[in-house]
């Protein structure tokens, strides 16, 4: 195994710091170091004051964490160096650990050697990445859970169910000459239909969660000079979008976030609907359409005289409907925008469990989990033959298990931490 290195802090900062892992880490950086004691020889988890020099010249005074296997992040032998954030300062201290032997880590490698060594499962390392990117205290608190093996620890629960009742299942089967049952099959399928409700459980709250990370997107529809425009700079107290009293002013997609009840919600100002015949203009409408096709809630405006304007609709979609310059809503003078936004918060699904997934990868394997535990249930209520009930089982294990990564390929290890910067 390789020593690898790279800065690991933003630059533009004051202090910047550059990890090294690996089995000569410490030597290494030993090498470079000079201090009042040999990092080999000092006790781990410490920190230790001293300089790094270049051909007698010195570069920065810095501190050295050190840390030893398997008590590290990656659980690989370890070091820290904090030095002054300089871009020079920091680039010279990589050059001179290159000279010395490091390899520069690759996005994500610090984690992935986490979980290789068994640090953290593959749900854990991937929440890391998001913690990373959590922008308010909701996805925040999520990718926290997840990183300290909350939700990990409810799949192994389901993966331990499973695993004990695929056991009594192919016991019976090697004793099917002798007709043994070692377990009441109504037993059986009361263990899987809670195995069932979990899982479903877990698979529905993709809809919030996803939203959570990822923010909800939200269309502003409607016909030309109604206050769409003006609506979403109320929204975003902001003069984001340009309000003019000429049709057509907005010809393109506008769009800007703002974050209510620590939920993020992508609003999209869209030109128009009507019925023209100038192409550009026509250009954004059909941009407008495919807007509010992509959207998770579409706000349909309009004014007094004025019908909504007619676009499709799906059923997962939720439409609010407001009528502007009105008693009851002006978006220029912020009336009823109170009201809207606690409509947009209250449109959400909630899920008072803590528990949320916001993977699209867990979903899609838990999808598939649910389907094979479905099964099983059917044929566990029908008294089908014990071995097409354990194969769904075993199904519904693999699934479940590639969650956490107990089960995966190179393939799907390099997807998921080539998204991750370098030095994490």
């Amino acid at each position: 195994m390789s020593t690898i290195c790279a800065i690991s802090t933003a630059k533009g900062g004051a202090i910047g710091i550059i990890r090294t892992s690996g089995p000569k880490a410490i030597s290494i950086t030993d090498a470079i170091f000079q201090g009042k004691h040999r990092l080999a020889d000092v006790k781990p988890n410490t920190i230790h004051f001293g300089e790094i020099r270049a051909d007698g010249t010195l570069i920065d005074e810095v501190l050295v964490s050190v840390y030893r296997a398997p008590h590290s992040y990656t659980g690989e032998d370890s070091t820290e160096i904090s030095c002054h954030g300089s871009a020079y300062i920091l680039q010279r201290i990589i050059e001179l650990l290159l000279q010395h032997g490091c390899e520069m880590a690759r996005p994500g490698e610090y984690t992935q050697r986490a979980y290789l060594n068994g640090k953290m499962d593959l749900s854990q390392a991937e929440a890391v990445a998001d913690l990373i990117a959590s922008q308010n205290a909701a996805t925040h608190k999520i990718a926290m859970q997840q990183m300290k093996g909350g939700y990990s620890n409810k799949l192994n629960d389901l993966r331990k169910q499973l695993l004990e009742m695929t056991s009594l299942l192919e016991l019976e089967l090697d004793f099917s000459e002798e007709d043994v049952e070692f377990t009441d099959r109504k037993d059986l399928v009361k263990l899987a239909e809670n195995i069932h409700q979990e899982i479903s459980r877990l698979t529905r709250s993709f809809q919030l969660g996803n939203a959570i990370k990822n923010g909800v997107p939200v269309a502003i529809i409607g016909a030309p000079n109604v206050g769409k425009s003006t609506l979403l700079n109320a929204l975003l107290r902001d003069d984001r979008a340009i309000v003019s009293d000429i049709q057509g002013t907005t010809r393109d997609i506008i769009e800007d976030t703002i974050t209510l009840h620590d939920i993020t919600f992508r609003f999209i100002d869209t030109a128009g609907i009507r019925h023209t015949t100038d192409t550009i203009e026509q250009m954004g409408i059909e941009r407008s359409i495919k807007a509010a096709e992509k959207a998770q809630i579409i706000i349909l405006i309009t004014e007094p005289g004025i019908p909504y304007p007619d676009v499709p609709i799906r059923q997962d979609q939720t439409v609010i409907k407001i009528v502007n310059k009105t008693n009851q809503f002006q978006a220029l003078h912020h009336v009823g925008l109170k009201e809207l936004e606690d409509q947009l918060v209250a449109s959400l699904p909630h899920d008072n469990n803590d528990l949320l997934v916001t993977n699209l990868r867990h979903y899609e394997a838990l999808t598939q989990a649910n389907a094979d535990i479905q099964r099983a249930l059917e044929s566990l209520r029908y008294n089908l033959s014990g071995d097409l009930v354990a194969e769904d089982l075993r199904q519904c294990l693999i699934h479940l298990g590639q969650i956490l990564g107990q089960i995966t390929t190179d393939e799907v290890l390099g997807n998921i931490f080539k998204n991750f910067c370098v030095g994490k």
